[in-house]
């Protein structure tokens, strides 16, 4: 079993960037082997503790934030490379890493999609390239509760979105037992901190307008909700998917309501998703009737879910909690990284 990967980082300057820094700086698989962090290619060299003060201390080394070149990662013997990088960004290095034979993590939105009516949203300006199409075919979406075994193989992994991650954990057992009535439609209430707008400040996302308000956005086109069709394998017509944005730092909430095709007791969903998620160590099931909170959630890469059944046995509520930046981003790029590398999946993360 591989003991260490020598790893680097692409855009570190963001949220994402900087929880990924501080997770992989306390890695116990990377002790003496701190990863290369890099900036945008023709960059000035700075200190990585400039950018996050909060990182002082993690690492007996001065760090810093190296202007990218492909020359820096082949002398430095870069095996695996974090991409946390902007979708279009993304789009240009991921094939060209690829045939460097680089292993690669991508937290954008670049190559989680293979359907191309549900990428469409991005509007990438390669859709029709040969390199683009061969990289998504190599693409394993990064949620390694649905696909470990393939994640573990992977050269290009895509980190799946934040409000995916908590909606896809909170149906996918009980859509893949059947018991999910489609016809009568699922709706997705789903709440998200300040922080999963990115760091960029814009007119919606400045104190002013955030503070003591909450607000609706990209409704019935936000850019998760092909993720939520191809991960459990609905129709477009089958989910209605509303986010929010909650004037809180961090952390999402996500409200989930289904009708159930048949009559079923608390015990037997609880055991559904108990089951579904027995090797699964991210994902915390509460017991029949208690639900999750986000402050139990946030600053782990812990994915809660409970639900309550309605009296008629049908109608179900499945709540679902993570941190944004961590089981939603940062988190689970790690969680990532340990899978590709054969490495307890927690390591790094409890």
């Amino acid at each position: 079993m591989q003991q260490q990967a020598q790893i680097a980082v692409l855009g570190v300057t963001g949220y994402a960037g900087a929880e990924l820094a501080r997770l992989l700086l306390r890695h116990p698989r990377l002790a003496g082997a701190s990863p290369l962090f890099l900036g945008r290619e023709g960059s000035a060299r700075e200190s990585l503790t400039a950018i996050h003060p909060q990182l002082a201390g993690l690492s007996q080394d001065q760090l810093c934030v190296e202007p990218f070149s492909w020359d820096l990662l082949t002398s430095r013997g870069v095996k695996v490379l974090f991409l946390a990088t902007p979708h279009e960004q993304s789009r240009k290095l991921a094939p060209e890493a690829l045939s460097r034979g680089l292993r690669i993590i991508d937290l954008s939105g670049a190559w989680r999609l293979n359907d191309s009516a549900n990428r469409a949203v991005y509007k990438f300006s390669d859709e029709a390239s040969l390199a683009a199409t061969k990289a998504q075919s190599q693409s394993v979406y990064g949620l390694p509760e649905l696909h470990r075994g393939d994640i573990a193989k992977a050269q290009l992994v895509a980190n799946p979105g934040c409000y995916a991650t908590s909606i896809i954990l909170a149906l996918k057992p009980m859509v893949a037992a059947g018991w999910v009535d489609i016809n009568r439609g699922i709706v997705c209430d789903a709440k998200s901190g300040v922080s999963g707008a990115g760091k960029e400040p814009t007119a919606k996302t400045h104190f002013m307008h955030a503070a003591d308000n909450l607000s609706a956005y990209g409704v019935f086109g936000h850019r998760h909700t092909g993720e939520l069709l191809e991960q459990l394998n609905l129709p477009s017509d089958a989910i209605t998917f509303t986010p929010h944005l909650l004037p809180i730092p961090r952390g999402i909430l996500a409200t989930i309501y289904v009708t159930l095709r048949e009559k079923r007791t608390a015990e037997e969903i609880e055991t559904c998703l108990r089951g579904f998620y027995i090797d699964s160590p991210m994902v915390r099931i509460h017991a029949a009737g208690h639900l999750p909170h986000i402050q139990h959630v946030v600053r782990t890469n812990f994915c809660d879910l409970g639900f309550q059944l309605a009296p008629d046995g049908r109608r179900c509520i499945v709540i679902s909690c993570l941190d944004n930046l961590l089981k939603g981003a940062a988190g689970q790029a790690v969680q990532n990284l340990n899978v590709m590398n054969g490495w307890q999946e927690t390591e790094g993360l409890l």
